[in-house]
């Protein structure tokens, strides 16, 4: 047999999507399958997005600039400006995805073996870019008890090395919903001024934000040369099939660098950029009803999750994702128990085992990531079946 590289070898399955083939199995069954597993919004794509790919008038399909369309990136500038973000187009490079950009972050500013510090549970595909990149992720624990506030500066500062590179965040984050405050945001800025660090900051949620205001970390004075803006519009436009991110920074070494990386891709996908620049024309309400959507989602699972015998779910900032604590011992076990053996009145719920989100091994065996991403109807459904899920459940283990 031909070996397989050791780098494949040690990528990461996906804790969201690694169930997949049980939630299949039980639509197969004919079992109803409510998935909260993964962050895909079942609002509607806004109609102009769609109209401009559906109605684009061109003889050739041909490439875009690689670091993609001067109009659109030219149009982001007043979109930036009114989340408080000054910046040029040159400051930005289209990405394939929010996906790219964090990749491209990582291969143009670190080296192989060099060490990034992200405070987990995190975002899971980050262990999926670092091992393309060669990079190691450094996790630094936040708690369930805590809301998953950023750790003490002591717990950060304790991990810096001599190959420690960067810091990541995402805020609002994925999966925990937390919402980083102003204040914490200052405290990166020191550490990464004072250890001569990058601050990669995933701002894919930036709309969405419900107890609080949403400070970037393009925000912060006197950093310009370190902070990272990562970003897509996936979430925003509910149009994660567009596969359109950006990369942003005012350090031009890296713009430059990026933009290597990017010839070699050749181009962002012209029509996601078309749908992209399109957006940028939606009214300025626009997100007032679908953040106030989001907000009623995230009030209804958080309510009923609480309410469940044993389980404990803090109240999220932002983005639509919530972890919640559950009265089991192991929640890869559990999620997979409730596709491949459990349904009520027909139906069951796909969830993200917790463990795919923390690089300290051995945590979050008792917790699972919720995506608030269908209707209050669903959700209500869905939390019907948990619920009479972990009573079954109990008796089992």
């Amino acid at each position: 047999m031909l070996p397989i590289s050791t780098r494949g070898q040690i990528m990461p399955a996906s804790p969201i999507r690694k169930l997949v083939p049980f939630a299949e199995a039980a639509k197969q069954k004919g079992i109803m399958v409510y998935h909260l597993n993964i962050g895909q919004p079942d609002i509607e794509t806004p109609q102009p997005m769609l109209d401009a790919v559906r109605h684009s008038d061109f003889k050739i399909l041909e490439y875009s600039h690689s670091a993609g369309n001067e109009t659109y990136r030219r149009k982001l500038v007043k979109y930036y400006k009114a989340a408080g973000i000054v910046i040029d187009h040159t400051h930005i490079l289209i990405t394939t995805g929010g996906s790219e950009a964090i990749l491209f972050a990582m291969m143009s500013c670190l080296d192989a073996g060099d060490e990034v510090i992200i405070p987990e549970p995190f975002y899971a595909n980050y262990n999926g870019f670092a091992v393309a990149a060669g990079v190691k992720v450094v996790p630094v624990t936040s708690y369930i008890k805590d809301g998953f506030a950023l750790p003490p500066i002591a717990d950060l500062e304790q991990k810096i090395t001599g190959r420690t590179k960067a810091i990541l965040i995402c805020n609002p984050n994925n999966p925990t919903g937390y919402l980083y405050s102003r204040n914490e945001l200052e405290t990166l800025k020191d550490i990464v001024q004072k250890h001569g660090l990058y601050l990669f900051s995933d701002e894919a949620y930036r709309e969405f934000c419900y107890t609080g205001t949403h400070f970037s970390a393009m925000q912060l004075e006197g950093v310009n040369e370190n902070v990272i803006l990562l970003d897509t519009i996936s979430k925003r436009y509910s149009s994660c099939g567009a596969r359109i991110g950006a990369l942003i920074t005012k350090n031009k070494q890296v713009v430059e660098t990026a933009v290597k990386f990017a010839q070699a891709r050749l181009s962002p996908p012209s029509f996601g950029q078309i749908a992209g620049e399109a957006a940028l024309d939606l009214p300025a309400d626009y997100f007032d009803a679908t953040k106030a959507e989001y907000q009623l989602r995230r009030d209804t699972l958080v309510a009923r999750l609480n309410n469940i015998p044993g389980v404990f779910c803090p109240n999220p900032g932002g983005a639509f994702y919530a972890m919640a604590q559950l009265p089991v011992d192991d929640s890869d076990r559990f999620c997979q128990w409730i596709l491949e053996s459990f349904s009520y009145e027909g139906q069951t719920v796909m969830m993200a085992p917790a463990t795919g989100f923390y690089g300290t091994p051995g945590l979050g065996k008792q917790e699972v990531r919720i995506a608030y991403v269908l209707n209050v109807d669903a959700i209500h459904k869905a939390m019907d079946c948990l619920e009479k899920a972990l009573e079954v459940y109990k008796n089992l283990v």
